[in-house]
Order: structure tokens, then sequence, then C-alpha cells
């Protein structure tokens, strides 16, 4: 390549360079961050995911094993860790929405220490419930072996134990960081529970793609869920500027010992799935249900082509 070739290239490459620099002073504003303080990382919330994995279920995710006489070491090791980061994350969140407001900052150091001490405080609850969990995966899958099995290959596991871990964030006020984990199991699983979400105990997905839970979704104790199903929002309330109404209850509420089967559609706040209800497969739903009712799509009617039939119009 001539000297000449070389030095077009290089004036293209810093042109287009100075063209990068210059759109983030133009109507791309929004979407940078100069000047300001940094934003919670998706590579540490991943890291912290993990490490509150080690803590909630301990042998399954460390390589070398734990013994029960080592575990207080481990466990020791990996919550202080745990202490360092997720308050440098939950700080990060904390100064990030008060910029959004307008405020100061200036008691954020405290409340992210507090909220992560609340958090750590919280973990043995948080084993409980998912130990329900994995009870309930194991009782409503049959092809199910083993609560190891479950635990390590399962996607509603991995999706479930981020959301209950988030929605503990949530209740504790902090902003951003619980969505973050929440969508880290999205893109892992393809299930998609908001943190804001309410979750009773005993709760399974069987399969789980393409499962959503929306923000104000209640859901009651011993669901079961099959995948693709939607619990979301029929309508998206405005107020006299056009600008959405947020905080108001959007999704619906499922009562204790409901079942919703394989890409299903519930939708709208008042929507209410009585306890014990049944909703069959591919049944869109924007009422409430009675309790004990079982909901089913019309009987298709298959209708049959000979294969020669078939040739023939190709």
């Amino acid at each position: 390549m001539d000297r000449r070739t070389i030095e077009m290239q290089r004036n293209r490459l810093a042109n287009i360079m100075e063209r990068i620099v210059a759109s983030y002073d133009g109507a791309s504003g929004r979407i940078d961050r100069l000047d300001q303080r940094p934003l919670p990382s998706r590579e540490e919330a991943a890291r912290i995911m993990e490490a509150i994995e080690e803590v909630i279920y301990p042998g399954y995710y460390s390589a070398g094993g734990v013994t029960h006489q080592g575990i207080f070491y481990r466990v020791q090791e990996r919550t202080g860790w745990l202490f360092e980061q997720l308050r440098d994350q939950i700080l990060k969140s904390l100064r990030h929405m008060k910029e959004l407001d307008g405020g100061l900052c200036d008691d954020c150091d405290a409340v992210s220490e507090e909220c992560t001490y609340s958090f750590l405080e919280a973990i043995p609850d948080l084993r409980k419930m998912l130990a329900k969990d994995i009870q309930a995966s194991y009782d409503g899958d049959p092809a199910a072996k083993s609560f190891d099995e479950i635990i390590l290959s399962y996607p509603a596991t991995y999706a479930v134990t981020a959301y209950r871990a988030a929605h503990e964030l949530e209740k504790l006020g902090v902003p951003l960081l619980p969505r973050m984990l929440t969508e880290l199991a999205h893109a892992r699983t393809g299930i998609d529970i908001h943190p804001g979400a309410r979750i009773g105990e005993s709760f399974f997905i069987d399969h789980g793609t393409g499962v959503v839970i929306g923000e104000t979704t209640v859901i009651g104790n011993h669901v079961k869920l099959y995948q693709g199903v939607t619990l979301g929002a029929l309508s998206f309330p405005k107020d006299d500027k056009g600008r959405l109404i947020r905080g108001v209850k959007r999704h619906p509420t499922l009562e204790d010992n409901v079942v919703i089967y394989a890409g299903s559609t519930i939708l709208g706040g008042d929507t209410v799935i009585g306890e014990g209800s049944v909703i069959g497969g591919n049944v869109w739903l924007t009422e409430s249900v009675p309790p004990g009712t079982r909901v089913v799509q019309a009987e298709p009617k298959p209708r049959f082509v000979a294969a020669t039939d078939q040739l023939q119009r190709v």
C-alpha cells in the first residue's frame, strides 16, 4: 500500500472520529453521560449475581467444592466481597437517581451502607424462600431427577433467584441495580420478571422461555407458569399532557394455586385469576376469573388435506 493511500485512510478515519465526537453535543445528547458520576456497572452486577448464587447455593458454584468445616470461611470471604461491591453499586445507583431528581446526595453513603447490610441480613430468608421454589420445581416436573439438576440446569432457577434478590433490593428502595440483575436473567434465560412484581412462595416456571411478568403483577403461593406466558398491561394510562402515569397497578393478580399453561396472555391491573383456577394454553384474558375456574380456548377444528392435493397446488 503506497504512502498516499495510507494518508487518505488516516484522514478518513480522523474525520470519522471528529464526527462521532461532534455528535455528543447534538441531538443524541440524552444517550451519553459526559462529565457525570459513573453508573452501576453491568459487569459488576453480573459478578455480584454470581456471588449471591454462591452464598445461597453453597457447593454448587464452587469449582473445588465446599466442605461443612470450610463453609464459614467461604461465606466470610464471599460476604465480605459482596458487602464492598454491592455497597459501591448501590451508591452509584442512588447518586444516579438523585441526579435525575435534581437533588443532592448528602446521605447516599450512609443509605447505601445500610441497604447493603439489610440485603445481606435477608439472605437466610431468601434461602428459605428459594428452597420452597426448588421444591415446587421438583414436585411440579416429573422429568426432574434431583434438586441438583434443578439448581444447576433449570433456567427458571436462575431467573427466580435473580428476581428474589432484585426484589429484596427493590423493597429497600435501591434504584436501577435491581432491574440490572433481573435483566441479566432475562438475557440468559428468556424469562423476564420485573423486580417490582410480588411473587409468593413455592413458585415454579416450567421450561420458561418467553415468560413475561410485569412490574405490578401480584402472584400468590404455589403458582405454576409454563413457557410463553405473559402477565402484562392492558393499556398505559396517560396524564393530560400525554405522559405515561407511573406507579399505578397495570398487571394482573394471580391468587394461590393457579396454573397458567403455555402461550397464555393475561392483561390488566384489575384482572384477578381466582384461587385454584387453571388457564389453558394460548388463552387471551382481560377480565377476572372466579376461583376454581378452568378456562380453555374453543376446540380448534383441524383441516386435513391429502398430500397429493398439496403437491398439485404447488
